[in-house]
Order: structure tokens, then C-alpha cells, then sequence
């Protein structure tokens, strides 16, 4: 290979790890999830969506609604990707985020209804 051949690849593989570094969820918050109980279903959310038990969504006290929240149990390992639709967890539950029924159960917190979990996200520039 030519040596601007091998500077030009060096170059390309240096701005693509950049940029897959850069687009990749970071770890933002640590902490205790519930899920929502089954007298929530149909119910108006904060965003103004219906809630239904059996979709991967969310409530997080601060997040715009829409924001992709990759959510991991910290005791097995476990991790489901919900979408932002509500406001919650209240204040003084100490809780970072209520999940949906649905993803509760991919996160194996059935059976507890509570669960240490990572929650990695991208948070949107402030444009």
C-alpha cells in the first residue's frame, strides 16, 4: 500500500470510531425502577399517549417524552429499550423510572416490582 493510502485508512478508522464513540448511550443514571400496576392501562400519560401495560415504555421525572432510554437490571444482567412517554416516578419514592409492565418483565422485576438498574441514554444538545 501506498503510504497516503495507509494515512487516508488510518484517518477513516480514526473519524469512524470517533463518531461511533460519540453516538453511542451513556451510562446516566443509576437507581431504583417500579413498574406501573395494572390500574393504570388506558389511562392519559403526561405526554398525552394512552398507557398500555404491553408496550416497552416509560415515565422519568426530567426526560423529553420520546427520549430512548436503554434500561439494564443491575442483579441479572437484563436490559429492554423503552421509549419516554410519562412523568414519574414521584419525588419521594427515590425511584429514577417507572416501567411498563411489558418491559418488566424482560427486566425478570415481576415478581419483586422493584429492580437497581443503569439507564444509558443520549441527551439531546441544547440548541
Amino acid at each position: 500500500m501506498q503510504p497516503y493510502t495507509v494515512r487516508r485508512v488510518s484517518l477513516l478508522m480514526l473519524l469512524l470510531t470517533a463518531f461511533l464513540f460519540a453516538c453511542s448511550p451513556k451510562l446516566q443514571q443509576q437507581g431504583e425502577a417500579s413498574y406501573y400496576g395494572d390500574k393504570f392501562e388506558g389511562r392519559r400519560t403526561a405526554s398525552g399517549s394512552t398507557y398500555h401495560g404491553n408496550a416497552l415504555t416509560a415515565a422519568h421525572p426530567t426526560l423529553p417524552f420520546g427520549t430512548k432510554v436503554k434500561v439494564v437490571n443491575q442483579a441479572n444482567g437484563r436490559s429492554v429499550k423503552v421509549h419516554i412517554t410519562d412523568r414519574g416516578p414521584s419525588a419521594n419514592t427515590g425511584r429514577v423510572i417507572d416501567l411498563s409492565k411489558k418491559a418488566a418483565k424482560k427486566l425478570g422485576m415481576l415478581s419483586t416490582g422493584v429492580a437497581q438498574v443503569e439507564l444509558y441514554y443520549k441527551k439531546k444538545s441544547s440548541r
